[in-house]
């Protein structure tokens, strides 16, 4: 679709007032998916950002983008993450302006089948790291003596509709949400808007770091319903409609919770979930992946 010069221009604008109101970012998970994508998009608006990874050959290609800085910090290790986030924050000159928790990652697992470890190393990473990186971010503004900014914390519609033997990862996720609130409560009267971002399905490589095939082996019963997971990510979405959300919202600036993805996970699945009763949904569920 052609576009108009005059729009053109009002993308521009747009763009460069993200820049204005968050010239410095920090994103975890920067080097795939969705936070590739959301890094893309910031660094596209002009915003400085230093993005992470556990492993610093995924931050190659983005390492040559004029304003990126590479960070290698893995969320299981809170005390390093820690100190990654700080040693980035004193090179920003203090303290970041956006802070996206986007890193995280799943397991696919009925819950009693595998060692608890992986599923308590899923709230350590995506739950307590997090909260330790965000009171980090919150007291560096504090610190500058400004509280203005930004906190998006990189959700899913599980919180809604928990997706089926990945019990760690709905926790995590349910917890976000909740912190999310958490938050937006307490920032009332300041100016650090915060954002619990819900994606539903999006095509990346959520799916393949999970490799169920030696589960799947032992419990063929669970096929259906891993082919059907694997489905919703194979013909969904790509990540850069979850970036226009995600600037969109950045240039409201307005705390609250949005959802991003396909009409169904982002409208009628909330609302099912909000008005239908829980039998109900409970029923939708077992029926919408094959579970027997």
């Amino acid at each position: 679709m052609n576009t108009s010069p005059q729009s053109d221009l009002e993308a521009q604008r747009s763009r460069e007032g993200l820049a204005r109101r968050f010239p410095r970012a920090f994103v975890t998970g920067a080097g795939g998916g969705l936070g590739l994508a959301f890094t893309e998009c910031l660094l596209n608006a002009g915003v400085r950002v230093w993005g992470t990874t556990r492993e610093a050959s995924r931050l190659q290609a983005l390492s040559r983008r004029h304003g990126f800085t590479p960070v290698v910090l893995d969320l299981e290790k809170g005390d390093a993450a820690e100190q990654a986030f700080l040693s980035a924050a004193d090179q920003a000159g203090g303290a970041f302006d956006l802070l996206i928790n986007n890193a995280g990652f799943g397991q696919f697992s009925p819950f009693v089948d595998a060692e608890f470890t992986s599923w308590s190393r899923q709230l350590d990473a995506m739950l307590m790291t997090t909260m330790r990186i965000t009171h980090l971010f919150l007291g560096r503004l504090r610190d500058r003596g400004e509280m203005r900014g930004g906190i998006v914390n990189v959700s899913s519609v599980a919180v809604d509709f928990p997706l089926p033997h990945m019990s760690g990862y709905n926790v995590a996720k349910a917890g976000l949400s909740a912190f999310s609130e958490s938050l937006i409560f307490e920032m009332r009267g300041t100016e650090v808007m915060v954002v619990d971002f819900r994606p539903g399905d999006y095509r990346t490589a959520f799916n393949q770091s999970m490799s169920p095939t030696a589960l799947l082996t032992r419990r063929p019963g669970l096929a259906p319903i891993w082919q059907r997971l694997e489905y919703n990510l194979n013909t969904a979405p790509l990540p850069a409609r979850a970036a226009r959300d995600l600037e969109r919202t950045l240039l409201r600036g307005k705390s609250g919770t949005v959802r991003s993805g396909s009409l169904f996970q982002t409208v009628i699945a909330p609302f099912l979930a909000r008005f239908a009763p829980l039998a109900l949904k409970r029923a939708l569920m077992v029926r919408y992946f094959g579970a027997s």
